[in-house]
């Protein structure tokens, strides 16, 4: 790889570590957050995590008309001074409404760098390439869940607004932006509408749906994993936050390694995803002491650090050089869908089905939604499939 080239990829990648920490970013936070707002509705407060999401998705539906519009770099250097402005604005505001508001600008600006981030890849590079690339992408993504986590534990601990200084770390991915960005018009290559219109469904449906499942399984582990490892074998906030970063890295290191896992498990690797997450949650569900908490996050890492680059790599190489405006969009959406989706559906489900007693019940559901997951892959096998090698 050239140095110009190497350049462009380290600069689409910055993008990718900073895409998790819309809402990873105020997790260790969320407790002292809740306490300031004592007073305010509970709803509003859960709002402050799950608000960017519906913005990034809002966001999604017009990023095409967006880029025929508007050059890359123009569209990647406003989005990521909204991020800065918006998530560090937080900092400086007291007032719940006002906080939301600058969370659903967060979110608008994560629509626009997340297809971005993937999209480009799909643009700049030769298909051969995307799978390492991709494998890449979702490591910085995973690595600036690390970051974000422990900076936000660290800064929190002063204050609930100090938090929030954690986005002033997308400073440095728009200094790349600026010096290193093509400006090029990605849209002007498209002329078939918005993304999300039925034909671009129906052509990318197994990769969108696949990513709707993937999130909606993944995000059962952090929205209760803390509560319930508590539970269940008496850790304390210490331990299991470490139990959480270290999941992180574990699908950071195979992100890594992601391009190479490819090439030795080519045809089974859209399977492994739902089971290791299967196995992952079975661990959870019945863990009474750390030993199985951790190989539940061995496996669960395991499984996101697989399945987001695998589903990403698939539709980047069906979508071509369009893909930054097509089935990216689509895809970001579905992500962001999964992880909103996620306590609305399980939770309920959990109750109805096993009873509110049931500690590990959200992990039983889990353990229900890969058994969908796998169903899905496999009536998608041919589509969820890489070209021979060498074509």
């Amino acid at each position: 790889m050239s140095v110009v080239n190497k350049k462009l990829t380290d600069t689409i990648l910055s993008m990718s570590l900073l895409t998790i920490m819309a809402g990873a970013a105020i997790a260790p936070a969320l407790g002292v957050i809740k306490a300031h707002f004592a007073e305010a509705p509970e709803l509003l407060v859960q709002f402050i995590v799950s608000i960017p999401a519906l913005f990034i998705i809002i966001t999604n539906l017009f990023f095409l008309d967006i880029s025929r519009h508007y050059s890359t770099r123009a569209i990647a250097l406003f989005g990521l001074v909204l991020y800065v402005a918006a998530g560090a604005g937080c900092f400086l505001v007291g007032n719940i409404y006002a906080l939301l508001v600058l969370r659903a600008l967060l979110g608008v600006s994560v629509g626009l760098i997340m297809p971005l981030s993937t999209g480009l890849l799909a643009y700049y590079y030769p298909p051969e390439q995307q799978a390492h690339l991709m494998g890449l992408s979702a490591a910085m993504n995973q690595m600036g869940g690390v970051v974000a986590t422990l900076l936000a534990g660290l800064l929190s601990s002063i204050g609930w607004q100090w938090a929030f200084l954690v986005y002033l770390l997308g400073l440095f991915a728009v200094v790349m932006v600026a010096v290193y960005l093509p400006d090029d018009h990605l849209g002007s290559a498209n002329k078939r509408g918005i993304p999300f219109q039925p034909r671009q469904l129906l052509k990318f449906h197994p990769s969108v749906n696949g990513m709707l499942l993937l999130m909606m399984i993944f995000f059962i582990y952090p929205t209760n994993f803390a509560i319930t490892a508590e539970k269940q074998t008496g850790l304390g906030l210490t331990i299991t936050t470490l139990i959480m970063v270290g999941l992180d890295l574990v699908a950071f290191f195979v992100g890594m390694i992601f391009g190479q896992l490819m090439n030795i498990f080519r045809e089974p690797m859209k399977y492994l995803a739902p089971l290791f997450f299967l196995v992952g949650y079975f661990f959870f569900s019945v863990a009474h002491s750390i030993f199985p908490l951790l190989m539940g996050a061995v496996f669960t890492g395991i499984a996101n650090g697989v399945g987001v680059p695998y589903l990403n790599t698939i539709a980047s190489i069906k979508g071509g050089r369009n893909s930054a405006t097509t089935v990216m969009p689509l895809l970001s959406a579905a992500l962001y869908m999964g992880q909103f989706l996620s306590p609305i559906v399980v939770t309920p489900l959990s109750r109805w089905i096993l009873g509110e007693q049931d500690v590990a019940g959200s992990y039983k559901i889990g353990i229900m939604l890969c058994l969908v997951f796998l169903i899905q892959v496999y009536t998608t096998r041919h589509y969820q499939s890489l070209p021979p090698k060498g074509k």
